[in-house]
């Protein structure tokens, strides 16, 4: 709370002083502050908003320039040394640092801002290109952490958000093509690679991450926002009916759909043509027909006009 991030501890322990995995817990902290904040402001108690919103903007302290990473940071404020951005649990737990600056799920446009949108978008989409001939993970190795020393871990849940980070940087295409690529080829039916062979699935967040993103639909903050968003995809099905809680039906169409027809070239809500890649959700609960028109090459025109709202 005094200093806004976790200092780094060289003991493998976390207590009042710090913690061994210092810079992951202030990335999660930072998003746990956010949604806290959420909360704060729909109950009208602002100044407590403003307190969790500050604190919310942690990962900031541990921002590298210099590197353009998260590095841990001690409690004098500097750096740690020999710094090594794709070692596991030195400062970041079940991931490194390469995976982890990524997930600052409350505020991407502030991240992007901060990375520089060409080379958040060049880095992101050169990580899941090398990804892809890791089977998005830790290969074909059977263990659980076997992709945390890699770029990118689809085995684990810090990363899950990050093929979706494409809506909010205006390249809503990368998104459609990267998470229908891991939809493919991460998952499978058979025993070994029922949730690919370097995993982590015990949460049900694997599983879900597919139900969801299978759909085209996904949130980066998990509907922690006032009024949560609805980010779009690529739907794996031509067709599915969701029943929603309140008990409207909502049904996805993807015409054209097929192994190779992965971008959106249009879409439409109830008829009425939509430019932007998101909706928000209370839009989507009422229910009736998404239908996206499919094509094999990516229509980099659709889904730009309005990125996805990042604070609210």
């Amino acid at each position: 709370m005094k200093r806004g991030y976790v200092p780094y501890l060289d003991e493998d322990q976390t207590d009042s002083a710090g913690s061994h995995f210092s810079a992951s817990h202030t990335l999660e902290y930072s998003f746990s502050t956010f949604a806290a904040a959420q909360l704060a402001k729909a109950l009208g108690k602002e100044q407590d908003y403003q307190e969790l919103i500050k604190l919310s903007n942690g990962w900031r302290r541990l921002y590298d320039p210099k590197l353009k990473l998260i590095r841990p940071k001690k409690a004098d404020g500097t750096f740690i040394e020999a710094f090594d951005p794709y070692e596991p649990w030195r400062g970041f737990q079940e991931g490194n640092a390469v995976q982890y600056t990524f997930f600052v799920p409350q505020n991407p446009k502030a991240l992007i801002e901060t990375i520089g949108k060409e080379e958040f978008n060049n880095r992101l989409d050169s990580i899941f290109t090398t990804a892809q001939k890791n089977a998005f993970g830790g290969g074909k190795e059977i263990d659980a952490f076997a992709g945390i020393k890699s770029m990118y871990n689809h085995g684990n849940q810090p990363n899950l958000h990050s093929s979706w980070l494409f809506n909010f940087s205006e390249k809503p295409w990368l998104t459609q093509k990267w998470t229908r690529a891991i939809c493919d080829e991460f998952y499978g039916t058979e025993p070994i690679h029922g949730y690919g062979y370097g995993q982590d699935e015990d949460q049900g967040q694997l599983g879900s991450w597919y139900v969801m993103a299978s759909l085209g639909l996904f949130d980066v903050k998990g509907f922690t926002d006032r009024r949560p968003i609805i980010e779009l995809g690529s739907p794996a099905f031509d067709r599915a009916t969701i029943r929603l809680g309140n008990g409207k039906k909502l049904r996805v169409v993807a015409r054209q759909n097929s192994a190779e027809h992965v971008y959106v070239q249009s879409a439409t809500f109830n008829g009425k043509p939509l430019t932007n890649c998101w909706l928000y959700r209370d839009e989507l609960m009422q229910g009736g027909t998404l239908v996206f028109v499919m094509g094999s090459q990516p229509n980099k025109n659709w889904g730009t006009a309005t990125p996805p709202p990042s604070v609210q």
